[in-house]
């Protein structure tokens, strides 16, 4: 029998000894990471919980690790993260805008780079699906020379006031300039370490659904993210019956078009996964 290990991951602030001072205030995320705990555990998943000043670089890393350990072909991984997304320099040169995107953990960044190892880790038959509703998710798992283009909408919807002012999952550039000049021996090494073309060392079968492109910004709320919102919307407490495919697309359908999460596949027989139901041990 199949087994699914699960690792849900939100944070409505990060530590701001390391991010020059910033501790990126959010609303929903711890949120979110229980919704997708909720669902895991509904679809007979075995979960672990990272929330905001436990989701470090180091834990989010080891539970990776510890699932990659654990599970053999025919098994699945949920990983979902919901937090800000950053971005540093591209060392390796394998991103067409010269930007590696990251998930902003509670006392570093986590680069894509190093999540593509990761999921390198797990075996040939494994599924992996990686949800992440953050800032310049695109393609956080690996890109793939994928060049995006366009601006990214206001920091306010049309016509709100102060209050109304919408809060969005992305590093400030400032604040990811300080960062990264304050720690760039540490990022460039973590990137230098990684030889080669990573993405031909994955194995698994793996889908990302992002929160949005990497050239866009994904919305926070005031009891989950935007993108969030709509996937429990479309998931329907285990009513949609349709495939990943289908599943991505109907919650394309209910966002906003400066928001478009993305379908982004790596490793082997990601085909056959797609044709599944979502969350299916």
């Amino acid at each position: 029998m199949a087994k699914g290990l699960a690792l849900t991951i939100g944070l409505n602030a990060v530590d701001p000894r390391h991010y020059a001072g910033w501790s990126g205030r959010l609303q929903a995320c711890e949120a979110d990471a229980h919704d997708m705990a909720d669902i895991a555990r509904s679809r007979k998943f075995t979960v672990q919980r990272l929330l905001t000043r436990r989701a470090t670089r180091r834990a989010v890393l080891a539970g990776i690790a510890r699932a990659a350990a654990a599970l053999r072909s025919g098994d699945i991984f949920l990983l979902t993260y919901s937090g800000h997304g950053g971005q540093v320099p591209d060392r390796n040169h394998d991103e067409p805008d010269l930007q590696d995107e990251t998930w902003c953990l509670y006392d570093g960044e986590l680069i894509d780079d190093e999540i593509n190892q990761a999921l390198g880790r797990f075996k040939a038959g494994v599924r992996v699906l990686v949800l992440s509703d953050s800032c310049h998710s695109g393609t956080v798992t690996k890109a793939m020379f994928y060049a995006a283009r366009g601006a990214v909408a206001g920091a306010a919807a049309p016509g709100a006031s102060g209050a109304e002012r919408i809060r969005y999952r992305n590093m400030p550039r400032e604040v990811a300039l300080r960062t990264y000049r304050a720690h760039r021996a540490m990022y460039d090494k973590l990137q230098d370490a990684i030889k080669g073309d990573p993405r031909a060392a994955v194995r698994a079968a793996v889908i990302l659904i992002s929160g949005c492109q990497d050239n866009q910004l994904s919305q926070d709320g005031d009891f989950n993210g935007l993108f969030t919102a709509n996937l429990l919307r479309v998931w329907k407490e285990g009513q949609f019956k349709g495939t990943y495919r289908t599943f991505h697309s109907a919650v394309v359908r209910n966002m906003p078009p400066d928001q478009t999460p993305r379908l982004f596949t790596i490793g082997a027989s990601a085909g056959a996964f797609e044709r599944q139901r979502p969350f299916t041990v």
